[in-house]
């Protein structure tokens, strides 16, 4: 049982994708999807809650302030989806998405690339 938990663990733990492009910097650390996508944190915020609602997912937590938020929303699975956003320039926001306990990143790149190709 150990030696599966350790498994799991390890592969959670890896980088499994770093990349450059337009969008910039995309890495799937241990279950998050991490991106600093090159549009202002306000228009970056309101593209996130439109997707949300397009892919139907139930937000059931919304925070925000001048510089961050987190949005927290539930799937038709009852996955929690976790987004966090943090304006780090004018012109950058750096974008965290999580999905489940232990991450999904099939889920958390359709998540993104919906964000992404909505900016």
């Amino acid at each position: 049982m150990l030696l599966v938990y350790a498994a799991l663990m390890v592969q959670g733990c890896v980088m499994a994708a770093v990349g450059a492009g337009a969008a910039g910097t995309v890495a799937y650390i241990r279950g998050d999807l991490e991106v600093v996508e090159p549009a202002s944190f306000d228009e970056v915020y309101v593209v996130t809650r439109a997707v949300l609602e397009e892919l139907e997912l139930n937000v059931i937590k919304d925070s925000k302030d001048a510089i961050s938020a987190v949005i927290v929303a539930l799937d038709a699975e009852d996955k929690k989806i976790t987004i966090k956003l943090s304006g780090t320039t004018q012109r950058t926001t750096e974008i965290s998405i999580r999905v489940g306990l232990f991450g999904d990143e099939t889920k958390s790149r359709t998540i993104y690339q919906k964000i992404h190709d909505s900016i």
